[in-house]
């Protein structure tokens, strides 16, 4: 039973790893045989490449934007519904968007951001803040908030459900004596709840981050990483390299790059969040 496995493991995962490593350094354009060596040639231009630095600042500000805003309302979602009166109700509303695909939400929120007949322009519109109304996807900078908005909306149910998980952990026997003690309220949030919800913080943060580094459906869906390469993070950045203009050795060199940004990433994030034991 565990050579199959290894032989499953070592085929689809190890080999694609390997073979992308030995790709990057040719200049092959995916077709015949790999030929064309030019050693570290691909990753010096990694050094050099206006549009993929531009990429790696979208990348930065989407892992910030998404590390932060939907960890913060999953927990504030999970604290407002912990133990209300139908809270299986909107657990599974919150938890909804997670279930659709990637693909699925930037077409729905492609079209609420049309600028003529699309929902967001259309509020605004009623609410008499037509002036605010634009095309949210046409502007450079405004189309990447407005694609992490999507984004947020999609991954905040997901963080409500494992704080809620968290949440149901503590023992009540450490509410109870912290309430007895004077604390609610912000206070028992910041001295209790807080940091016996560490480790769900943590994981919560580590998910979050693999899921933002590696966005490439709600943007190619939403904007194809346009205009004019304004909203490309790494990952859209490697697939049009990749598969758009055949530079498929440059396209794994920035493949190896992103990989290695993930694993740091999220060994940094696991560091920090249990560097601190949590005991109950």
């Amino acid at each position: 039973m565990l050579l199959p496995a290894l032989a499953f493991f070592g085929y689809f995962l190890v080999y694609p790893i390997l073979f992308n490593i030995y790709v990057s350094f040719f200049d092959w354009s995916g077709l015949g045989p790999v030929t064309n060596f030019v050693g570290l040639r691909n990753y010096e231009r990694l050094l050099t490449d206006h549009n993929l630095r531009r990429a790696l600042f979208n990348t930065f500000l989407w892992v910030v934007g998404m590390v932060t805003v939907p960890v913060a309302l999953g927990m504030a979602i999970a604290l407002m519904v912990d133990g209300v009166r139908g809270e299986v109700f909107f657990k599974s509303i919150f938890f909804l968007p997670y279930t659709i695909s990637f693909v699925a939400i930037g077409v729905m929120w492609k079209w609420m951001y049309y600028p003529d007949y699309g929902v967001v322009n259309s509020i605004l519109r009623h609410l008499g803040l037509g002036g605010l109304a634009r095309a949210w996807l046409g502007i450079p900078r405004v189309n990447s908030f407005a694609m992490m908005a999507a984004l947020a909306w999609l991954l905040t149910g997901f963080a409500m459900v494992i704080f809620l998980a968290g949440l149901r952990s503590i023992p009540t026997e450490i509410i109870e004596a912290a309430t007895l003690d004077g604390l609610s309220g912000w206070k028992l949030f910041r001295h209790i709840l807080f940091p016996l919800l560490t480790p769900f913080t943590t994981l919560v943060g580590a998910m979050v981050l693999l899921n933002t580094l590696k966005v490439f459906d709600v943007i190619y869906v939403m904007t194809g990483g346009g205009p004019f390469f304004s909203s490309e993070t790494i990952a859209v950045t490697m697939y049009r390299e990749t598969f758009l203009t055949f530079r498929f050795g440059y396209g794994a060199a920035i493949a190896n790059f992103l990989f290695v940004l993930v694993v740091i990433c999220t060994i940094f994030a696991i560091r920090q969040g249990f560097k601190r034991e949590v005991k109950y």
